[in-house]
């Protein structure tokens, strides 16, 4: 296990961003960080996890009843209604010969539900993905290099259910505070009896999802929760995988292993590794179907939502197995 100077943020943040770098890796002008892992042959691996084709939704709903608190103006979705049934009975809509129809609109901060963060979402002492300039990527305009969109056609592949919760937890549910370290990780995978590695895309469940929907949202979108230790950086980057997601609102522990720092792991993997991070994934449905079978990799496809120039996006990831 790495160790951890709590003393010294600073000093472990700037040591794992250099040990974990992928800047230049595939050229100066790389868009997809991590996402060159997920190449061809590793799609194709993803496709030959289809057996029984069941396939499992692993997206939060996106409705007012959510988990945000405001929390730096994050809301959740607001849905209204353009037109209505009650508009197309009462014949008020314009439309020839009793034609009639509904339209709505969503307002919503695009990281309020299950999502991808991009690669332009963290900044790393003012430096974005691939050492370029923070201002020179994102700006009033948007995400003019690293914009979500760029990964529209690139998330799909293998993906590995790792139920920490499952096999660490006592009641399968880890508590808030504790830090998944790569031997946890690694022990989690003997366990499932799979592997991990190139183009993969993990899912780590850690239960926090499902002590929400049974106690209230209460603080899950920000506050105490498991999630990944900030010693599990290396392992990130020397599995070559393309990507990671968790049932939780913050990816790694909270509280952060340091007391003087804010989302760490976040300021290693994304702006010096060029990992893709997804957030708020709903593991719960496919995790018992995992336990009840044994088999824990599936074809995963969870494109974001193309929007051009953001950030983060919001995604419904599907998992067929």
């Amino acid at each position: 296990m790495t160790a951890l100077d709590r003393t010294d943020p600073e000093g472990a943040i700037a040591a794992a961003a250099k040990r974990c770098s992928n800047w230049g890796r595939w050229g100066a002008d790389d868009v997809l960080g991590t996402l060159n892992f997920l190449d061809e042959s590793a799609r194709l691996a993803g496709a030959a996890c289809i057996r029984r084709g069941a396939v499992f939704s692993l997206a939060q709903s996106f409705d007012m009843n959510g988990p945000q608190k405001g929390w730096r103006r994050r809301t959740n979705p607001v849905h209204t209604m353009l037109d209505t049934g009650t508009d197309a009975e009462r014949g008020s809509q314009g439309f020839p010969h009793g034609l009639g129809g509904a339209d709505d609109v969503v307002f919503m901060p695009l990281q309020a539900s299950t999502q991808w963060d991009g690669l332009g979402h963290i900044f790393d002492h003012g430096h974005a993905w691939n050492g370029r300039r923070a201002g020179d990527v994102v700006t009033s305009d948007g995400d003019l290099v690293t914009g979500i969109e760029t990964a529209a056609a690139r998330i799909a592949g293998r993906g590995v259910l790792l139920d920490v919760a499952r096999v660490v937890g006592p009641d399968g549910e880890l508590p808030d505070g504790f830090a998944i370290t790569t031997e946890h990780l690694e022990a989690t995978i003997a366990a499932h009896g799979v592997t991990v590695g190139r183009g993969d895309l993990v899912c780590v469940r850690t239960g926090r999802l499902a002590r929400a929907r049974r106690e209230g949202w209460n603080d899950y979108a920000g506050g105490a929760s498991p999630g990944l230790s900030f010693t599990t950086a290396e392992w990130l980057h020397d599995t070559e995988i393309a990507g990671i997601a968790t049932d939780t609102w913050g990816f790694e522990v909270r509280p952060n292993e340091f007391d003087d720092a804010f989302q760490p792991l976040h300021q290693v993997c994304i702006p010096n590794m060029g990992l893709f991070i997804g957030e708020m994934w709903d593991f719960d449905a496919l995790a018992a179907d995992c336990a009840a079978d044994g088999v824990h990799e599936f074809f995963l496809a969870a494109a974001p939502l193309p929007v051009t120039g953001a950030v983060g996006a919001p995604v419904n990831p599907l998992a067929v197995k």
